[in-house]
């Protein structure tokens, strides 16, 4: 049995892009601050902003993918069929 499916796997995919992405945004602030100089003098980090967005999409792939503790909970494994249970009936 195939754990993950062919759509899955692009899903799976992009949450490591997006977790990929969140290390560099942090290497990012860790150098060079929260806050930047540039041509208009002292400004907020622009890596700040995309490590939230990146944390947002990381989030809602967490959640489709069954990763969180209340994600899991809503996932229900089918019943078994109780008219092939027996197979004298």
């Amino acid at each position: 049995m195939d754990v993950i499916g062919e759509v899955d796997y692009s899903t799976v995919k992009d949450a490591c892009v997006c977790v990929a992405r969140i290390d560099q945004t942090e290497r990012d602030l860790s150098t060079r601050g929260l806050m930047v100089t540039a041509e208009r003098g002292t400004v907020k980090n622009g890596a700040a902003a995309i490590a939230a967005q990146y944390r947002s999409q990381l989030s809602r792939y967490i959640r489709e993918l069954g990763l969180s503790p209340s994600s899991r909970t809503a996932i229900t494994s089918p019943e078994p069929d109780d008219d092939d249970s027996d197979i004298w009936d």
